[in-house]
């Protein structure tokens, strides 16, 4: 928490200050000059307050294939890509942003495309003319294989023949039995990979080995042992056993093997789709809205829906739908990741864990307990779905037999607990930024990077959780100290909490945090200043001529 603290102060205080130190700073990252217009998004961020003004990495590591395409390549396949389902397009014609083909029904109902318009309206008139093709799912489309994103040449390359010349007559929306999102996976990964090898990539020869596949038992060890990031650890190229562990590789999208430009609000690795920010971060809804105002245009202040923190309750809190991916193909959804969390922690969980906490009777030892994860779960997590979407093996009474069900519980009630989990559904949680609102601290797992992770500094912000979730127990330990089976396990009695290192301040702290950056650096207006900067470097990839594109100081 300390070395989070420094490098995000850090981060802060070597931001550009002058627009020459801007363009300084731009050109020792990415070793060319801005695009034209970075005088006037440098001025955008300047009237705005916007505090992270060099730091768009993401920007830059999403559009690098396209440096190899051609301007016309690049709008060509711009276009062509909106004639697959579930892709939308947007254009910019005259200073005016426009939706040209944006599909309205079905559950997407075109929000992405739409959330993405309202970014463009505050700069529309400072932007060339180009077209923009959106994603209006929440999982990753682009998926190219490895010997063509190391040997461009290996792929077609020029794109007049049309779509069908691209991903082939026989394109369809889903799967159709005809492969799966792992298929299309593993295919990115280095010829040497194990995962390029068929059989090793579906079943686990060492499947005994849970350092690597995070099932239902996590190594000696993993339940005291905190992750730095929530990045996604585990290289399934090299472990491919282990993509069973998440949804997201089973989704019933198909998706696409040649490099198309298509803006997503998120990405896992591997994927190669261009990160936009999330609609539901800026846009009122009651489920992803920290101060959801229905008779209003804009939500609530955030201070006016407070909860004292002695107020909030101190456990683990999460509520939400039984998603977490697809059925491509069947059978592994107790695998998935709101499956496997809520399995662990439910009333009937049989095993032991190994609680590290404060020794009472010294100040700064600590003692383990092995404590019945059943009585653990009961002390310390309220975690549980509230609808079920299908599609689990043993069918629904399987699925409640081994899953806590619960009421939903409307979202401005989730503030009055200490921890909010936030886990992966189909694809990224939308629900992130609402957390983050309400001073409450949040523990987060996720395998998806979204325009903002570079912006947020774990264990400053929020608490992250390993992909196996052995270590949220003791993350509970450390900040609220032995629950009442840890000390009954380790045969203690006590009359008073017991806290570690003022744990209790040390989670207020994260909780304040998470809530000092939603608003300050997590606001819609920087959500705009990211999305404009992305468009400049955009509109230069959109160009014939590229180099006329920069920008002269």
């Amino acid at each position: 928490m300390a070395d989070a603290e420094e490098k995000f102060k850090h981060m802060l205080s070597r931001q550009s200050k002058t627009l020459a130190a801007a363009v300084t700073e731009y050109r020792k990252r990415y070793g060319r000059e801005p695009p034209r217009g970075f005088g006037d998004w440098w001025k955008f961020a300047q009237e705005n307050n916007v505090r992270l003004v060099d730091e768009f990495d993401a920007i830059d590591e999403d559009l690098a294939p396209f440096w190899n395409m051609s301007g016309v390549e690049f709008r060509r396949r711009t276009v062509q890509v909106t004639e697959l389902p579930s892709i939308d397009l947007v254009r910019i014609v005259n200073g005016k942003v426009e939706g040209t083909s944006i599909d309205k029904s079905g559950s997407e109902r075109g929000h992405r495309a739409l959330g993405f318009m309202s970014l463009l309206e505050k700069f529309q008139d400072k932007l060339p003319d180009m077209q923009f093709a959106i994603n209006s799912k929440a999982e990753g489309r682009i998926l190219v294989p490895w010997e063509h994103r190391q040997f461009p040449n290996m792929t077609l390359q020029d794109s007049s023949g049309g779509i069908t010349s691209m991903v082939g007559s026989d394109f369809t929306s889903d799967w159709k039995g005809q492969g799966s999102v792992w298929a299309a996976y593993r295919r990115t990964c280095p010829p040497e990979a194990e995962a390029r090898r068929l059989y090793s990539s579906y079943r686990n020869p060492n499947a005994e080995n849970v350092k690597v596949f995070f099932g239902s038992a996590p190594a000696p060890g993993d339940e005291f042992t905190f992750v730095p990031s929530v990045e996604d650890s585990i290289d399934y190229c090299s472990y491919p056993w282990a993509h069973s562990s998440q949804g997201h590789f089973f989704s019933d999208w198909r998706t696409i093997p040649v490099l198309y430009p298509v803006l997503s609000p998120a990405k896992a690795s591997g994927f190669l789709d261009i990160r936009i920010p999330s609609h539901y971060y800026f846009t009122q809804h009651p489920r992803y809205t920290y101060g959801f105002n229905a008779h209003g245009d804009e939500p609530h202040d955030v201070d006016d829906l407070e909860v004292p923190w002695e107020e909030k309750v101190g456990v683990v809190f999460w509520r939400g739908a039984d998603t977490g991916g697809g059925s491509t193909p069947p059978g592994y959804a107790s695998n998935y990741q709101r499956h496997r969390f809520l399995h662990m922690t439910h009333e009937s969980a049989a095993r032991n864990r190994t609680i590290v906490h404060a020794d009472p009777s010294s100040t700064n030892d600590f003692i383990t307990a092995e404590v019945p994860a059943r009585q653990l779960n009961d002390d310390v997590m309220d975690v549980a779905f509230v609808s079920t979407t299908g599609g689990y093996p043993g069918g629904e009474e399987a699925l409640r037999k081994g899953h806590r069900f619960a009421s939903p519980v409307p979202l401005g009630q989730h503030w009055a607990y200490k921890y909010l989990l936030d886990l992966d559904g189909m694809g990224y949680s939308g629900r992130f930024l609402a957390l983050l609102s309400s001073e409450s601290a949040v523990i987060k797992s996720t395998v998806w990077r979204e325009y903002m992770s570079d912006w947020l500094q774990p264990w400053l912000h929020y608490i992250p959780l390993s992909s196996s979730y052995a270590e949220v127990y003791n993350i509970h330990a450390y900040f609220s100290g032995p629950s009442p089976s840890t000390l009954a396990a380790a045969n203690l009695t006590t009359t008073h909490p017991i806290q570690s290192l003022d744990g209790d301040q040390r989670l207020q702290r994260i909780a304040r945090a998470g809530r000092q950056w939603r608003k300050t650096i997590g606001r819609t207006v920087d959500m705009e200043a990211y999305v404009y900067r992305l468009c400049l470097e955009y509109a230069r990839l959109w160009a014939d001529d590229r180099d006329t594109m920069n920008f002269v100081l």
